[in-house]
């Protein structure tokens, strides 16, 4: 039998960017016990992996929603949940000014999709990441079109070529599109769209299952768990290269985001099998250029 083309010239494919964790710091215990659980059930996975908790929770649909603990006392949390089990964070900022305590701490910046075409917040991202050696992620807005994205990419790569540096501390995240009320669609061409500024593309697995503003009343965010699989499997088919994903151990008691978060028992197999969805398809030759 003659080797396919794709067995005979597949080249590795490196270990895939994971950002997971709990939507919020609800307090430290609870961080703590999803940091060490999914180290626990990630172990020997070819995942770049960090952990990811919001501090402060700024959009909330209701005043009286949950927010977090707030950036000084987040920070500390986040910097002894690291201490004790040696894993990177990723954490998110909401304003210019918090870009650089945050760097000082944070491995991995991450912008949130509503604040995405805030110029001072990603000009503020860019240059703390880039003076404290960190990543930065953007989350594209549920208002842009794919290709708006690159708008996203021009900003950081003017700060990044002031500082002779390139944009490759950058990752651009898809996070489902508005469609109509209360309701995301994910289109599954953003992925090739937007890898072609040349930046890594993480599919947002949770947040692109939310039903916004559609809880009870009104006053929360819904969510549509029944999708969550299918519609992860198809972004790793459909080439994106990296996983955003909320987890929590009791969904159904999360203050944040739980009717759209992965119950974390199941954390460990879900990302095994999106691996291999995402290096079969990798392995594939196109046929059509």
């Amino acid at each position: 039998m003659v080797p396919s083309k794709a067995a005979t010239s597949a080249e590795p494919i490196a270990p895939m960017p994971l950002l997971a964790g709990p939507c919020v710091i609800e307090d430290e215990g609870l961080v703590l016990e999803v940091a060490q659980e999914l180290q626990r059930q990630l172990a020997g996975l070819s995942v770049d992996f960090y952990f990811k908790a919001s501090f402060d929770k700024a959009n909330r649909t209701s005043i009286d929603g949950f927010r977090g603990p707030g950036m000084e006392a987040g920070l500390k949390i986040l910097e002894r949940v690291r201490a004790k089990t040696g894993l990177r964070v990723l954490t998110d900022i909401h304003s210019p000014a918090q870009a650089e305590p945050v760097a000082e701490v944070a491995d991995f910046v991450q912008i949130p999709a509503f604040l995405c075409r805030q110029t001072d917040l990603i000009v503020a991202g860019a240059e703390a990441a880039l003076k404290y050696g960190r990543k930065l992620n953007v989350k594209k807005g549920q208002f842009l079109a794919p290709w708006d994205a690159g708008n996203i990419v021009e900003k950081v790569r003017q700060v990044a070529a002031k500082q002779g540096k390139d944009v490759s501390f950058l990752h651009l995240t898809e996070r489902g599109s508005s469609f109509g009320y209360n309701t995301l669609v994910v289109d599954m061409i953003s992925f090739q769209e937007m890898k072609r500024f040349g930046v890594p593309v993480i599919y947002d697995a949770t947040h692109s299952i939310q039903s916004p503003g559609g809880g009870p009343g009104g006053k929360s965010t819904g969510g549509k768990r029944q999708y969550l699989e299918v519609l992860a499997r198809a972004a790793m088919a459909a080439g994106a290269d990296g996983l955003f994903m909320e987890t929590h151990p009791r969904p159904e008691q999360a203050k944040s985001d739980g009717p759209n978060a992965l119950p974390l028992e199941h954390a460990g197999e879900f990302v095994r099998q999106l691996l291999a969805i995402r290096d079969l398809a990798g392995g594939m030759p196109k046929l059509l250029g």
